[in-house]
């Protein structure tokens, strides 16, 4: 998967949101509780491997993102660099945002990718959804 190269250097945290609504068209917001904040190495290390998702061909499924998102930069009061949703049923992803040029906004991945399993396996985790 491609992201943002300048945006991906500038990132200091990531959020990760549990996707609850949305969204219906691409570019609107992200609604969902943030379930983690990385930063530092954590937050250059996911991007690095959501960079490795291969693509795939896509699966109808009308869109239905569980999990995002939101790349920070140093200043955090100032909005996302960009933010990313993925849907693990079409193997879509949707990114958005000032960092994100033309070409990059819809993207297939194949979500049954070590990279990524690996990462919602992550997602999973910090939402407490798996472990004891």
């Amino acid at each position: 998967m491609k992201l943002p190269a300048t945006a991906v250097g500038a990132t200091t945290r990531v959020d990760v949101v549990r996707i609850r609504v949305g969204p219906e068209r691409w570019g609107e917001p992200m609604t969902g509780d943030v379930t983690a904040r990385w930063e530092g190495a954590e937050a250059s290390g996911t991007l690095a491997l959501i960079g490795k998702f291969p693509t795939a061909q896509q699966n109808l499924c009308g869109f239905a993102p569980g999990w995002g998102v939101r790349a920070y930069g140093a200043d955090p009061a100032a909005p996302p660099l960009f933010e990313a949703a993925f849907c693990y049923g079409c193997d879509e992803a949707w990114l958005w945002g000032p960092a994100v040029p033309q070409g990059l906004g819809r993207q297939l991945f194949d979500s049954d990718s070590p990279n990524a399993q690996y990462l919602l396996l992550r997602f999973r985790e910090a939402a407490g959804m798996i472990g004891p």
